[in-house]
Order: structure tokens, then C-alpha cells, then sequence
């Protein structure tokens, strides 16, 4: 049992499972926008658990691939030289497996919106979907935007989730939801990246701050994430999102101003804080409450919903 306990604790460790709070709320804001189209005016729960299953799987597999890719680099880093594969704990013989599983049991997932609800683009867009997620471990090797590429990985997944849920329905929304996610994780991805400065210069890695120093660097992390909230607030507009959802974004608005004073060109020391605490927080009560706008309208709503 305490075997057990400390094997999955590793794996959690390694693919950073608690991460996943990033991306998943902005799949389920499109989960639910998407929702309004179907009879009823909701996603249906077979397909809310679905897109929680396709989330978690691809994200794993696109942490655990970018473990392997950047096992040599990671052992030279001392921030990541103590990570699982690094010292035995894991194998990379294991995380092939585990990937491959990943790979297999996002497939059944998006297979399963065709089985159950007779749409087939989840399965058919699902391969190239891993593909350009995973060729993210590559991008440091060749631009320094690699920052945005991650971005662009991520913030598909809101746009998969509406493909999923309503096809028909995917339009202005969902592209502005995915270039809002993008910005904001590429923003944040920069500040992430200055505590590597010097083993990217060393491994001749791309990143912003190695490129360009620090200071430029961060300045283009807060233009990112200025544009972020306004794609957000604009995103109100196109959605019919109201007053609830636009609180959500203010706090977002504040939040990131304050993750973009934590870090300076000359202290990094608050990386973390602002890396996963903020950025959690951001992810999560935006989420948290666009579903309760639309949740909201859709009681006030008078007339059929909307598809029905």
C-alpha cells in the first residue's frame, strides 16, 4: 500500500499533475459555451467527463514526452537534476509506457464523443492534436517564442472542447478564449523561464531571457498578459457573458498586475509564488466564475434555450 502511494506520488511529481489546474478551467468555460447550444442549454455529464479525462491524459503525456526529450539537459540544471527520471526513480523505459497508455487512453476518450454522441471530430483531430502538444519539447531548440508555442498547446484545449461539444456553434469565442490562454500561459512561461538563463546560454536553448536579457523579457510577459485580459473583457461581448463573468476578469486583471511585480530583471527569487499560486488562482476562479454567469443566464433566460 505505502508502495503504491510513494509510486504515484513520483508520477505526480514527474508530469506535475497539479498543474493541470492551468489549463482545465478554460476547457470547461468552452464546455459550457459550447453547452448553450445543445438542448437544455448544458453539456451533457458523459461529456464534461470526457473532456476531464481528455485534459488530464494530454496533458500527462505531453509532460511525460517532454521529460524524455530533456532528460541530459535536466540533469545538468540544478533545478531539475533531482527530478524522478534524473535519479532512477523513475525509467525512461517506464514513462514510454506511460506514455504510450496517455496516448491510448485520450484516444478512447475522444473516441467515446463519437460512440456516445455520434461526433467524430475528436477522434479525428485527436493525433495531430498529441503531435503539435508534444512537438512543444522541441521548440527551445530552435526560437526563442517557444514561450507561445506552449501557449498555443494549451490554449487549444478550450477550442478541442468546444469542437467536442457543439461543432457547429465554434466561431469568434473560441478563437479569442484560445488567443487570450495563449498570451497569458506564453507570459508566464517567460517568467518561469529566468530562473534558466544560465543553462540555456549554456545548452545554446532558446528562451526570451536568454536571448534577450531579463529586463526586455519581462516587459514582453506584461504585454502578453495585458493582452490576455483584453481579449478576456472582449470576450464577454462575442459570448454574452455578464456581469459575473466580468468580475472574474478584473480579478484576473489584479492578480496578474500583481504576479508581474513579484518578478524583477534583478530578483527571481518570487518565481514560484508567482508561477503556480497566482496563476492557479487565476485559472481557477476565472473558471469558476464564467460557469456560474452562464449558469446564471441560463435560470433568468425566459425562453427556450438556446438550440433547443
Amino acid at each position: 500500500m505505502g508502495g503504491g502511494i510513494r509510486a504515484i506520488r513520483t508520477w505526480g511529481e514527474m508530469i506535475k499533475f497539479s498543474h493541470s489546474v492551468f489549463a482545465l478551467p478554460f476547457a470547461l468555460i468552452a464546455t459550457f459555451l459550447a453547452g448553450r447550444h445543445l438542448p437544455g442549454g448544458l453539456p451533457r455529464p458523459g461529456q464534461v467527463v470526457l473532456i476531464v479525462g481528455c485534459m488530464v491524459l494530454a496533458r500527462s503525456l505531453a509532460m511525460t514526452f517532454n521529460r524524455i526529450v530533456d532528460y541530459e539537459i535536466d540533469a545538468k540544471n540544478p533545478r531539475t537534476k533531482d527530478r524522478p527520471l534524473q535519479t532512477g526513480r523513475l525509467s525512461r523505459r517506464m514513462a514510454l509506457f506511460f506514455s504510450g497508455c496517455c496516448i491510448g487512453g485520450f484516444m478512447a476518450c475522444c473516441t467515446g464523443f463519437y460512440w456516445i454522441y455520434a461526433n467524430p471530430w475528436p477522434a479525428v483531430f485527436g493525433m495531430p492534436l498529441l503531435a503539435y502538444l508534444c512537438g512543444y519539447s522541441y521548440s527551445k531548440r530552435f526560437t526563442k517564442w517557444s514561450h507561445f508555442y506552449l501557449g498555443s498547446a494549451i490554449a487549444l484545449s478550450p477550442v478541442a472542447a468546444w469542437v467536442a461539444i457543439h461543432p457547429a456553434s465554434v466561431g469568434a469565442p473560441a478563437i479569442v478564449l484560445m488567443a487570450a490562454v495563449t498570451l497569458w500561459i506564453g507570459g508566464f512561461d517567460i517568467i518561469y523561464a529566468c530562473q534558466d538563463i544560465d543553462v540555456d546560454r549554456t545548452e545554446g536553448l532558446y528562451s526570451l531571457p536568454s536571448r534577450l536579457g531579463p529586463a526586455p523579457a519581462l516587459w514582453i510577459a506584461r504585454g502578453a498578459h495585458a493582452a490576455a485580459v483584453a481579449l478576456l473583457t472582449w470576450l464577454a461581448w462575442l459570448a454574452g457573458l455578464g456581469a459575473v463573468y466580468l468580475a472574474g476578469v478584473a480579478g484576473v486583471a489584479l492578480l496578474l498586475l500583481f504576479e508581474n511585480l513579484l518578478v524583477r530583471a534583478d530578483d527571481f527569487s518570487r518565481v514560484n509564488l508567482a508561477f503556480f499560486t497566482v496563476n492557479g488562482v487565476v485559472s481557477v476562479g476565472l473558471g469558476l466564475m464564467a460557469v456560474v454567469d452562464i449558469l446564471l443566464s441560463l435560470s433568468s433566460r425566459p425562453g427556450p434555450p438556446v438550440g433547443s
